[in-house]
């Protein structure tokens, strides 16, 4: 086997054109390079072919740890929640509005609603003092009307911030109907004639 001569640096240049790929070939190898269209991109573009490249299995991400497993339905308890909560909330304040409404007049006109509380309990006796007993009668309205707006207020304020505000509405018209029932009571309690008829029915 003999060794390729170095050209010498005064030796005239190929007078050949550069050969493209394939044109000085061997049948052969040309027909090895049809068959294998792969290796001839691998060797174009000094990469591993696309069928050879290995593949990567996608990695999962794993929970952080004491994370519970999210449920489909995980993220829908919480709106659902909050969305009865908010129809509660509203309906309780819409009934004590209509109770708050009913209500004023009736306490405003105190010897008319007196009469009526006195008719119910089958009680056939008079308010000594008609008069004293309106003052009392307004508080008692404004009692409510203010409560109700205060329980409103705080139950949409807490509406908004997210948290559960059914309760409010429901504590707000218990503690605010019971001060204006104890103001109702304070005349038919100082008056002698109302409370010996309600002692002798008692008895």
């Amino acid at each position: 086997m003999t060794e390729a001569a170095t050209p010498s640096p005064n030796a005239s240049p190929d007078p050949r054109p550069r050969p493209q790929y394939g044109e000085y070939a061997s049948p052969e190898e040309q027909q090895a390079r049809i068959r294998q269209p792969d290796v001839t991109w691998a060797l174009e573009t000094g990469q591993a072919s696309p069928a050879e490249a290995p593949a990567v299995a996608p990695t999962a991400v794993a929970p952080p740890l004491g994370a519970a497993p999210a449920t489909p339905d995980a993220s829908a308890r919480p709106q659902r929640s909050r969305a009865i909560d908010r129809i509660v909330t509203f309906a309780l304040l819409a009934y004590g509005l209509v109770n708050v409404i009913s209500a004023f007049p009736a306490m405003v006109d105190y010897v008319a609603y007196t009469d009526t509380m006195f008719e119910i309990l089958g009680l056939d006796v008079e308010l000594s003092d008609p008069s004293g007993g309106r003052p009392w009668g307004i508080a008692a309205a404004l009692v409510l009307a203010f409560g109700w707006l205060l329980t409103a207020l705080l139950a949409w304020v807490n509406l908004r911030r997210g948290r559960l505000s059914w309760w409010i509405p429901l504590v707000g018209g218990i503690v605010f109907t019971f001060v204006a029932a104890m103001l109702i009571l304070v005349p038919i309690m100082n008056d002698p004639a109302v409370w010996d008829a309600l002692v002798g029915t008692v008895r």
